[in-house]
């Protein structure tokens, strides 16, 4: 593992960065598709080891079919199986949003809680999942979701020297400022999405090559 840069350097460069990335992305939201925060917390769960655009293709369907947290609390798991099959691993995402379903419902009264403490107790729900929902439907800027493309752009700007995404969190919420860490988090998803791709980085179209140290992670 590479050494950690000092924090002067992270900071510096997370400066640089939050300014590129917002001249790039003026109005940076998330991809996927949804009407309220129940929507977006489905879709997130779904999103899991699938593309969002796959996921938008999904969710019509479901919502129209189970248009609530109450509705989809009663709904057989197979026939949501059914539904939601091509976002991979459909089995165990099923039985997740249906369980969300019911804890929200009943607990909630199907409204899907504002805190982090809460929302990791959600099934099928994460830390990256629930700062998805807090800041996308609440505004809440609770922490970054580290997903693979936020990993792997803050370990070749030098923002980290980490590859456990919880540790990389903390690395991130330590150089941006908490009011902006969403955006940054919408920000560096896109950008890694158009630009700084795993395989074959598009360097030459960067504002950050002249000061990217391009530390690619090591390999598991």
């Amino acid at each position: 593992m590479p050494r950690k840069k000092s924090l002067a350097f992270r900071k510096e460069q997370a400066a640089k960065v939050q300014a590129g990335l917002q001249k790039r992305y003026p109005v940076p939201e998330t991809h996927l598709h949804h009407n309220n925060p129940w929507e977006l917390l489905i879709a997130t769960v779904l999103s899991a080891q699938c593309t969002d655009a796959r996921v938008n293709m999904v969710t019509p369907n479901l919502f129209a079919r189970w248009k609530d947290a109450f509705a989809l609390a009663q709904a057989d798991i197979k026939d949501v199986e059914e539904v939601i099959r091509s976002t991979g691993f459909y089995h165990n995402k099923a039985k997740n949003i249906v369980a969300a379903a019911k804890l929200i419902a009943e607990k909630y009264r199907g409204e899907v809680p504002k805190s982090m403490e809460e929302l990791v107790l959600v099934p099928g729900v994460a830390r990256k999942t629930a700062n998805v929902v807090l800041y996308t439907a609440y505004g809440i800027n609770s922490g970054l979701a580290v997903d693979t493309h936020v990993k792997r752009i803050s370990h070749r700007l030098g923002l980290t020297n980490s590859q456990d995404p919880v540790q990389v969190e903390k690395d991130l919420m330590e150089v941006f400022p908490q009011h902006e860490w969403g955006n940054v988090n919408h920000r560096l998803v896109w950008f890694g999405r158009h630009v700084c791709d795993a395989r074959s980085p598009k360097c030459g179209e960067c504002e950050f090559e002249s000061h990217c140290p391009k530390l690619e992670p090591g390999k598991k």
